[in-house]
């Protein structure tokens, strides 16, 4: 079956209750780049050095990846639709928060409390799209990677508009159109149907007792050190205004959406999801080296390129991660964003201090190095990552015994 086919069941004919979770997905993943045009006008606003900046990143997904443990252990007592509300409104509140701050650390804080909404939502948000989108996971996975796409072209665009007017505007847009996201779900999702045992809060750290799905993670760690370098790190290498800084990381998402939906599926149906993405993570970090030790325009342009490689990645990963084990989704989603999410909290800390003990070149050497650690960890687990998904869904294994879709 064709995901791509407008028919019954592809990806464009979905119910009304599945736009209305991954049109707030685009505005949850938004959340993740709006900062970055900004990143030097917040500096200069509240007068803060720019590694106190990227922990705005740092306190976001840290407290996301301990809060990934919570959300199946929330969502299977209260369901999907309320976690989802509940996520929604803590990015709200916090969000709006956020733009009032005085200092840099009430908005570390204020970040650190819309990353809890956001875990709640983002992690609850693919299980919901997979359980009610026509077409099974196929569209739904694709659905939930254009939702990221979208959400990560569009989050600079968007917080280079407001935040030229003032860096506090992208945080209340964010709060306005996250109610929004809240009064459409309110209004097109119905009850999901609660999993007949309830999670706990150690089932995600069980499930990564599977050898494929602690592989996937691990890998993942790796390359999130690396993504998350590019993200939270160059847009003080670049030092652009707002604007044109938000034009790099615009044409960034679109690749980024394009490689993650359209070129990826095909890639990994010619060659393997292995093959693709190991070949996907060494290119990344070339690229990445070249970002970090070229000229100005060099940079622009490596940074729009690495789009594509983080795209192609973020598809392949994503499946494994859901189609490896025989781990409820939830859980494993769970227990695989647990640890990756840590790399994300940690490469926005580290890549400035990194540049204060040596040069502005370093942070990305160590980052093209995190790259090509996760596709070692593909290739010695090779085994661990294949077997698992060929038993799983032997009709959707490539020629490699991987799942190009787990069903």
């Amino acid at each position: 079956m064709d995901p791509f086919d407008a028919g019954a069941g592809g990806l464009l004919r979905q119910p009304k209750a599945v736009w209305a979770t991954a049109g707030a997905s685009v505005v949850a993943f938004m959340g993740i780049g709006l900062v970055d045009p900004i990143l030097p006008s917040i500096a200069q606003g509240l007068h803060a050095t720019a590694g106190q900046v990227s922990l705005l990143f740092t306190s976001y997904f840290l407290i996301t990846a301990v809060a990934m443990l919570l959300t199946g252990f929330v969502s299977s007592r209260i369901g999907g639709r309320k976690t989802l509300l509940l996520g929604l409104a803590f990015v709200i509140v916090f969000a709006g928060l956020a733009g009032t701050s005085d200092t840099v650390g009430q908005l570390v804080g204020y970040r650190a409390g819309w990353g809890l909404g956001n875990a709640l939502f983002v992690s609850t948000a693919l299980a919901v799209i997979v359980g009610a989108a026509a077409g099974g996971s196929a569209a739904a996975i694709l659905l939930y990677e254009s939702a990221l796409g979208l959400g990560m072209a569009c989050g600079p665009l968007l917080g280079a508009v407001l935040g030229n007017l003032s860096w506090r505007y992208p945080f209340f847009g964010t709060a306005t159109l996250m109610a929004v996201g809240f009064l459409c779900i309110t209004a097109f999702l119905k009850e999901q149907p609660r999993p007949a045992r309830k999670t706990s809060v150690l089932d995600p750290l069980r499930a990564l007792g599977h050898g494929g799905l602690a592989s996937a993670a691990v890998s993942a760690f790796f390359y999130n050190y690396t993504f998350f370098t590019v993200l939270a790190f160059t847009p003080f290498v670049l030092n652009m205004t707002p604007y044109r800084s938000g034009a790099v990381f615009f044409a960034w998402g679109v690749l980024l959406a394009v490689f993650s939906v359209i070129v990826a599926p095909r890639m990994q149906a010619r060659f393997g999801s292995l093959k693709v993405l190991g070949g996907s993570l060494v290119l990344l970090a070339a690229d990445v080296l070249v970002l970090g030790y070229g000229s100005h325009t060099a940079a622009v342009v490596c940074t729009v390129l690495s789009g594509a490689f983080i795209g192609v990645n973020n598809t392949v990963y994503t499946e494994l991660a859901l189609g490896v084990s025989d781990a409820p989704r939830p859980v494993a989603s769970a227990g695989y964003n647990f640890v990756r999410w840590f790399a994300a909290a940690a490469a926005p800390y580290f890549a400035p201090k990194i540049e204060e003990w040596s040069d502005v070149h370093t942070p990305f050497t160590v980052a093209a190095v995190t790259a090509v650690l996760g596709a070692v960890v593909v290739v010695v687990r090779r085994r661990a990552l294949t077997h698992e998904a060929a038993e799983l869904v032997p009709e959707h294994a490539t020629e490699d015994g991987v799942t190009v879709f787990a069903d």
